[in-house]
């Protein structure tokens, strides 16, 4: 008998239909022996809507009196989720019952509709699977020490799962979604991608923090933390296929690398369209700078991506960055009224309309010209690289947000991912 954790995202749990067809495949995995523990999102659209409405009352309102409000109301999706569910497996024959995050309890910090995870008490899960009761928690939420709901951001169900797959140990844990596994780019960009067999860690890091939708960020760095078998599959395949034949399919995220995975030299495209960057033009030229400008940014929780300064010039030099574009007109205001004057700064700029495209791949690390490959692809399409970040598996490139399906499949075609199944 396994400790299995099954993540189930919006569209899965989007209707009563869809609800059952979960409920028969986790009473499928119940029957053939294992304790399982589910973590579903809201109904699709339901977080949307839930948000719409308190924006509708608190236009523009970022006060962290709203930001708490905020988490209040989002976390309610995932309630309603997680009791439906539980009803549809009593209806299965199947023992179960639901909590939030905040009953099990789910330990966060305070940065409202963006908190991270410090703990997880699991002593109440852990009694009700020994009673034989499938566990049915809430993702995306959690509790402050203030005794406060908070929510984990966007994807944040997915990080809930991991996290309590490895607060508890779980043998496995699989990401069920509408797609059934990580590709090579996003088909709907690209017809011709392919979907991978396998992915390192460091790779799907990478794929995650760079754009890709399937996994958000953080469960990806849980599950590399603390060594989780991760898995990515389809909530649309049969729900009574074989486990084996199912826990076999979709993508797996692993920790080895092997022989196939390094004759892979570019693994897949990323891509970002929530991009935004900001300039600060002609500031001092001079120790500390960096910090003058991305101090006060941290402290507004403003996250900063690509970061370029330009050579000197008379004692002056320019200083860009990227962010969120749900970040940029805070960002903006911020360069615009504190940093910008106290840094002497001759003038912010923004431009709300860039895009992140990368190429990612473990192969990369053994093999020269490939940057080099990249911007000549570009280069033919006639797309003008405005900012470039590179690692030792990735290199991105900040372009014109109207170039980015160009970008993607011209990319996607230079390095042949089309041509094969991947394994890697």
């Amino acid at each position: 008998m396994a400790l299995i954790v099954h993540k189930y995202g919006g569209t899965s749990m989007g209707s009563t239909d869809r609800i059952r067809n979960v409920a028969k495949r986790v009473a499928k995995w119940v029957r053939a022996g294992h304790q399982m523990v589910v973590v579903p999102s809201a109904m699709s659209g339901e977080t949307n809507r839930l948000l719409g409405l308190a924006k509708e009352l608190a236009p523009g309102q970022v006060t962290p009196e709203v930001m708490r409000e905020m988490d209040m109301i989002a976390a309610t999706g995932e309630q309603v989720s997680v009791g439906l569910l539980a009803i549809a497996l009593q209806a299965e024959g199947v023992a179960s019952v639901s909590y939030t995050g905040w009953q099990v309890p789910v330990r966060t910090d305070s940065s409202y509709t963006k908190a991270r995870i410090e703990s997880i008490d699991d002593a109440r899960v852990r009694e009700d699977l020994a009673a034989g009761k499938v566990v049915v928690i809430a993702g995306f939420q959690g509790i402050d020490e203030e005794q406060n709901i908070t929510t984990l951001g966007r994807g944040g169900s997915d990080t809930s799962a991991v996290a309590i797959a490895a607060a508890m140990k779980a043998d496995e844990c699989l990401i069920y979604t509408d797609v059934d596994g990580v590709y090579t780019t996003d088909p709907r960009i690209v017809p011709e991608a392919r979907r991978m067999n396998r992915i390192s860690f460091e790779e799907m890091l990478e794929m995650a923090s760079l754009g890709s939708k399937i996994l958000q960020i953080r469960s990806v760095e849980f599950a590399g933390k603390y060594r989780v078998p991760l898995r990515v599959l389809s909530s649309f395949t049969p729900w009574d296929i074989d486990i084996h034949e199912e826990a076999a399919s979709g993508t797996l995220i692993t920790f080895e690398e092997d022989e196939n995975m390094e004759q892979a030299i570019v693994s897949g495209i990323a891509f970002s369209r929530d991009e935004a960057k900001v300039t600060l033009l002609g500031v001092p030229d001079k120790p500390g700078i960096a910090f003058q400008i991305l101090g006060p940014v941290a402290e507004a929780n403003i996250d900063v991506d690509v970061i370029i300064q330009n050579v000197s010039n008379d004692g002056k030099t320019d200083f860009s960055f990227t962010v969120h574009r749900n970040d940029y007109a805070r960002a903006m205001e911020l360069l615009q009224q504190k940093v910008g004057p106290a840094t002497n700064a001759g003038q912010v700029l923004g431009d709300p309309k860039i895009c992140k495209v990368s190429i990612v791949g473990i192969g990369m690390r053994s093999h020269v010209g490939v940057a080099s490959k990249m911007f000549r692809a570009l280069s033919e399409e006639g797309i003008n690289i405005q900012m470039i970040s590179t690692s030792e598996i990735k290199t991105s490139v900040v372009i014109d947000e109207k170039y980015m399906e160009l970008a993607v499949r011209a990319l996607h075609k230079a390095f042949d991912l089309d041509q094969a199944a991947i394994s890697a």
